[in-house]
């Protein structure tokens, strides 16, 4: 949890938007950057994965962390458009090394505790849950701490402060104890052979073959896997397209501050808004342990209610007034972030082969996908309506979720001894 949360502890959030202004980037310069951020992202989430299924995912966690800082670093070095540009390059990289390992890192670490499987879900969630709340909770410290650094020592003093997080998490990546893989401990001794008391032998008996050794976990091997066993087994595949769905609707977020604006809030307002908005997002990842044991309607009908609130409070704010919109907005958010980690973790448990990380890489590039539409939908959308309508009308395919994709059935669990690979494309037959 440490590891996870101290990632966003950049104060740097709140600002690089007027850090990249301030040194002379345009409007267009500066969206450019943020396209090279998502494009890299994208490119490199599934890539990523497959590496975390072939290496020690403890030492990609601490490479991640490397990178994350050094990304920063750059923008506090060499504050140019190339600097910048190379720094989100670094930035997507680290976020795509990340995202898919630190998951299976978790669930091989709860699964090596010999938890009972219907305990072990639980427990994963829970954890994960509370790695989510802790992160958002850090990112309102650093953007709180953002302003007197900036007032005391300018973008400077902010960077060097955001670089020296970094070396922390760092250094909190380095203290991770190693995790092997869930189910692939070596087999237990064989019991020597018993002599025949009849016919005793008369030399050494030759000693017993040795077994086959499971295939060495390459990379392309991996990333074979992974892709199939997300594409081709059903239960996984239904799971991995709802998390994508609901990972990118978390888009959310993004556009509350001109929620915030459009229902009238004044400018010293719209800071408090969000917290409130934030704050919800915490307490919802953070319930989501309890939140895994409800039945298959109970998870439909957080979603349901998650997508009448934010519509609700975004449509009608004008009327109910500001603060109580954005009540019914942070209830709402609370309740998709909820069940955005519940999902993760029964993904998790529906995983079998090998290429966990990569399964989960799929939902993450799934995720930017939604998010890219959904990003196109205000664009195209700002020029007919207000930001709180197209907010009010991104409850629709949120609605859709809960209502049609069955998002709370849960994985079956495996049974004793079980250890299914991901699927294979059959070969061709011998003739």
């Amino acid at each position: 949890m440490c590891y996870y949360a101290s990632r966003d502890l950049v104060p740097l959030y709140a600002l690089y938007a007027l850090l990249f202004a301030d040194h002379g980037l345009s409007v267009a310069q500066i969206s450019s950057l943020f396209v090279a951020w998502s494009v890299t992202t994208f490119l490199l989430e599934i890539p990523s994965g497959a590496w975390a299924d072939t290496v020690d995912r403890r030492l990609l966690l601490v490479l991640s962390a490397v990178i994350h800082t050094a990304g920063f670093t750059l923008w506090t070095v060499w504050p140019s458009y190339a600097g910048f540009l190379l720094g989100f390059v670094l930035w997507g990289l680290a976020s795509a090394t990340m995202s898919g390992t630190f998951e299976a890192y978790l669930w091989d670490g709860v699964a090596r505790a010999r938890t009972p499987d219907h305990r072990r879900l639980s427990r994963f969630t829970t954890v994960l849950g509370r790695c989510r709340a802790a992160s958002t909770i850090v990112v309102v410290v650093a953007m709180l701490v953002a302003a007197p650094l900036v007032d005391l020592g300018g973008y400077a003093l902010a960077g060097w402060v955001t670089v020296g997080a970094g070396l922390l998490h760092v250094g909190i990546g380095l203290a991770l104890p190693r995790v092997d893989r869930a189910g692939t401990e070596p087999p237990d001794d064989e019991p020597e052979p018993v002599p025949d008391a009849e016919h005793e032998p008369t030399s050494t008996p030759a000693p017993a073959p040795a077994p086959t050794p499971a295939p060495a976990p390459t990379y392309r091997r991996m990333l074979r896997a992974g892709l199939l066993e997300a594409t081709r087994v059903p239960a996984v595949r239904r799971i991995v397209l709802v998390t994508s769905v609901l990972w990118g609707l978390q888009i959310y977020d993004e556009y509350f501050p001109l929620v915030a604006r459009d229902l009238g809030a004044a400018a010293s307002t719209v800071p408090l808004l969000v917290a409130l908005a934030t704050a919800g997002e915490a307490v919802g990842s953070a319930l989501a342990g309890r939140a895994e044991r409800l039945p298959a309607r109970g998870l439909a009908a957080i979603l349901a209610g998650a997508a009448v609130l934010l519509t609700v409070g975004a449509a009608v704010g004008g009327v109910l007034g500001v603060w109580p919109a954005f009540v019914l907005v942070a209830t709402g958010y609370s309740g998709l972030a909820c069940a955005v980690v519940v999902y993760e973790a029964r993904l998790q448990q529906a995983v079998r082969g090998p290429a966990r990380a990569t399964v989960t890489s799929v939902t993450g590039v799934g995720g930017e996908v939604v998010a890219v539409l959904g990003y196109g939908y205000f664009l195209v959308g700002s020029a007919w309506a207000t930001t709180a309508a197209l907010v009010a009308g991104l409850g629709v395919p949120l609605l859709a979720v809960a209502l049609g994709a069955r998002p709370g059935d849960r994985p079956k669990a495996p049974e004793a001894g079980e250890t299914p690979e991901a699927p294979e494309t059959p070969e061709a037959p011998v003739r």
